[in-house]
């Protein structure tokens, strides 16, 4: 998808950080914007912001862990503009804990957000693009997290990588109805996502540790420090102009990947090498 005039987009996560950067981008090459967001009140900010601009903006309040509320806000969007063409599920929350320390009620909460927010997303907006019969694209949010385990994160490494996976998978199955698929793989950017922990199920009886301290704390110095989050916005249009799968941020972390990477080959020559697995 190279032209944005007259498109509209559903952004979910829209209010604040990056989802409202990527709308304020989409804007800006005259595509039409619906935000989508729990937090009503940022929301009427965000909006004021996207008028000063002249864009044609409309809100609507949706929890993406509820399937009703995005069939709702689906279709709010068709009343509003007609049709979409470009539906971008970047609702996000952050949770760390330690291994057998973090609560159930915690997990489900960010799996509900972070994993079925988007299968949220895809499955219900998909059948409508389809019928429409003018191409898309789906931008899905997940993280370098969904690419490189840091300790002490596993509910949210888990559930961004579930989101690439699901991502690949899209990319395979939509690209012959001329849908194009994209995951947003952020490093650092200056956002409130660190804060997001704070409203989990269990924030009121938890007692934090020496390292769960630790881990916000290093957390959050490092989101602060973190790229502008206007640059990843327009980096993100970028990226669906060129039909680009990938869309990563920090060069800076690439070893990371490849330190993966060949963990994975060299466990996968240990098996390759074993007379066990080896066919005549």
């Amino acid at each position: 998808m190279d032209n944005f005039g007259g498109k509209t987009a559903f952004i979910t996560g829209g209010a604040g950080g990056i989802g409202l950067s990527m709308a304020r981008s989409l804007a800006r090459h005259g595509a039409n914007i619906m935000l989508a967001d729990v937090d009503e009140d940022q929301l009427a900010a965000a909006r004021a912001d996207l008028e000063q601009m002249e864009a044609n903006v409309a809100t609507v309040a949706c929890d993406v862990a509820k399937a009703e509320d995005v069939e709702m806000a689906a279709q709010r969007t068709l009343d509003c503009f007609g049709k979409v063409h470009i539906v971008i599920n970047n609702a996000g929350v952050s949770l760390g804990g330690r291994t057998g320390a973090v609560s159930l009620e915690d997990w489900r909460w960010i799996v509900d957000i972070n994993l079925m927010g988007v299968v949220h997303g895809v499955e219900i907006f998909t059948p409508l693009i389809r019928c429409q019969g003018e191409g898309g694209h789906f931008v899905n949010t997940a993280s370098m997290a969904g690419h490189w385990a840091a300790k002490n994160l596993g509910p949210y490494n888990a559930t961004k990588f579930a989101v690439v996976g699901y991502s690949e998978t899209m990319r395979q199955e939509l690209a012959d109805d001329g849908i194009g698929v994209s995951v947003l793989c952020p490093g650092w950017v200056r956002t409130n996502i660190h804060k997001a922990s704070l409203k989990r199920p269990s924030a009121a009886d938890y007692e934090s540790t020496s390292t769960d301290a630790l881990t916000y704390s290093q957390a959050a110095a490092a989101v602060e420090s973190g790229i502008d989050p206007d640059i990843v916005g327009d980096w993100v249009v970028d990226c669906i102009r060129a039909e680009r799968f990938y869309i990563f941020t920090h060069p800076e972390m690439l070893p990371a990947i490849d330190a993966r990477a060949d963990m994975i080959k060299a466990d996968y020559a240990a098996c390759a090498a074993d007379f066990r697995f080896k066919y005549a």
